[in-house]
């Protein structure tokens, strides 16, 4: 059934628009609502509402009172029905009207509720975000993993950090010696220069072949390190080299100096333990010498890493105790990884350090000049440890080894990464020895060796540093591994360069390159001419306070002679 819609009686105004001026009465036939205004308007004005049901009515008198809001419109009058009796609802809803205060109740600032209530924690607030409640649970694990790791490397926690570590000076500095420059390393990595291609002087001594079988050594199918106590190693200086005195008299270079002090140079910006070297202005010549007992004899472990190592004198693990146990490594291992059949690869000249009848290790010594420039000229004793031939053609092979003395402070056991995560491996040892990587690979590049082996070798148990295993033997090429280790020779040749340009300025004299232990800077020191002759330079540790082996058995009462002995020889044999 469809209800009608009455529109109502619309009274006519014949006068004009609008309604009539007559009021309607209530007895009127109307179905009109009484009091319903209309809004007045003109023919000039437009058009605007009939009725505005959202005015608000206090708007006026909420303002602050007085003058102070604003007032309502004249036009807005027509429609206030608060005064009409015909809508009696309109005044019962606003004698029910409640306003509801919407502010929100106040905080206090920086302070969190649950801190009020210490003894309950589980009423800590919740995340309604699952999924950043579940990436914050995943991100506090990799935390907690990782501060285990971090805690497990350390041998005590009490221990400072690697930065705040305090060295000792390579070399006492004497009162009487005068500094004359200092030069910090972000003015070495700026550095720059090419130079040509040297030329080979004079190849002395003998090769063995190296033997390719240790080649497939992997850690399950380990061979143990053999100990050469007959063979003779020797670290002589560049002015007790028989073959760089016969060059200075004859005039052939003004420069002369080692692979292993060159190397020391063109890697000074990765080291961290303080070194140094000595140079002697000799006329119009300049020699690079190290001293007797220097720290390059040795070969520095664990020296870029960020975790200390322990300072006990008397520690297995102390910074000197494991430079000497690389040392006497890479000796044994560059001996052991040869065919020792009597087949040899002789050169010219015979081992220029070497008696007759002597037995001595594998190594031969490649003089090679380079052109500085059109004044200066350098020449330097390069060695090489072995040759291997590959379709008819000998290779040069230079020997190393890296050691592993613990591996709660490098975090990998090679062991059991070696075969899977090589690269991880090589990637910790280069973050914990850039130094001595990068001068291995200066020296290979310097002696233009083909190939440079890198073994490694660790201890048979973490505690026993008179034992070693062999564990595994890599090949790479020297300029490829440059490149991958980030070692520009153009930069090496600068800091060369540099420091040859610097000392030519000098007056004829001694002086002393010391690396500064606390800083990255090298400081040059005049020295004078008996120096190092009077032998009141600071050993790095006395004989009797170095590292005695633990007497458990005749085995390492064995082992401690022997270590002995090669130490002996490493850092004091002379020709």
């Amino acid at each position: 059934m469809v209800i009608g819609f009455e529109v109502g009686a619309v009274p006519f105004n014949p006068d004009g628009w609008g309604p009539p001026d007559a009021t309607v009465t209530p007895t009127t036939t109307s179905t009109l609502p009484l009091n319903v205004p209309y809004a007045p308007f003109s023919r000039s004005e437009k058009l605007g509402r009939i009725a505005d049901f959202t005015r608000n009515l206090n708007q006026g008198s909420g303002q602050g009172g007085g003058g102070g809001g604003r007032k309502s419109a004249a036009s807005d009058s027509v429609f206030d029905f608060t005064a009409d009796d015909s809508f009696p609802s309109a005044a019962d809803n606003d004698s029910t009207f409640r306003l509801v205060d919407g502010k929100p109740p106040p905080r206090q600032k920086f302070v969190p509720k649950w801190r009020y209530n210490q003894h309950h924690r589980s009423q800590l607030p919740q995340r309604r975000d699952e999924e950043v409640e579940a990436k914050k649970r995943e991100a506090e694990k990799e935390r907690a993993r990782r501060d285990r790791l971090y805690f497990l490397n350390r041998s005590n926690q009490n221990q400072q950090r690697r930065e705040a570590a305090v060295f000792k000076s390579s070399v006492e500095i004497q009162p009487e010696w005068n500094m004359l420059d200092q030069i910090p390393f972000s003015t070495f990595t700026k550095l720059s220069f090419s130079v040509p291609e040297p030329e080979d002087m004079i190849l002395c001594g003998g090769l063995e072949f190296y033997d390719k079988s240790f080649d497939r050594i992997t850690p399950k199918a380990e061979r143990r390190l053999e100990r050469f106590k007959n063979r003779n190693f020797f670290k002589a200086t560049t002015t007790d080299d028989p073959v760089i005195r016969r060059l200075a008299s004859e005039d052939k270079a003004t420069v002369f100096a080692t692979d292993n002090i060159l190397a020391t140079l063109m890697c000074a910006t990765r080291s961290v333990y303080s070194w140094d070297i000595v140079v002697q202005r000799v006329g119009n010549k300049l020699f690079f010498d190290k001293r007797d007992g220097s720290q390059l004899d040795l070969l520095s472990v664990h020296e870029t890493s960020q975790e200390p190592l322990p300072e006990a004198k008397d520690d297995i693990n102390s910074a000197y105790s494991l430079s000497v146990e690389a040392a006497y490594i890479n000796q044994n291992f560059s001996q052991q990884v040869l065919f020792r059949d009597g087949n040899k690869v002789s050169f010219d000249e015979p081992n220029p350090f070497a008696n007759e009848g002597e037995e001595v290790a594998s190594v031969a010594y490649r003089y090679r000049r380079w052109k500085l420039d059109d004044d200066t000229c350098l020449v330097a004793r390069c060695e090489v440890q072995s040759v291997v031939e590959v379709n008819k053609q000998r290779s040069f092979l230079t020997l190393n080894a890296l050691n592993e003395f613990d591996p709660k402070y490098s975090g990998v056991d090679w062991r059991q990464k070696l075969e899977t995560q090589r690269g991880a491996v090589l990637a910790t040892e280069l973050k914990n020895n850039a130094n001595k990587l990068a001068k291995w690979t200066a020296q290979a590049l310097l002696a233009n060796a083909d190939m440079m082996k890198l073994g490694y070798v660790s201890r048979v148990h973490p505690r026993d540093h008179f034992n070693h295993v062999i564990l595994a033997v890599v090949g790479y090429k020297p300029r490829d591994f440059a490149s991958q280790i980030n070692l520009n020779t153009s930069n090496m040749w600068g800091i060369v360069k540099s420091i040859v340009d610097l000392c030519m300025k000098l007056n004829e004299g001694k002086y002393v390159l010391v690396k500064d232990p606390s800083k990255p800077q090298v400081r040059i020191y005049e020295v004078p001419a008996d120096a190092f002759e009077n032998d009141y330079v600071e050993e790095p540790l006395p004989e009797d306070e170095q590292v005695q082996p633990p007497e458990e058995n005749a085995e390492n009462t064995e082992a401690n002679g022997v270590a002995n002995d090669v130490e002996d020889k490493e850092i004091g044999a002379q020709a």
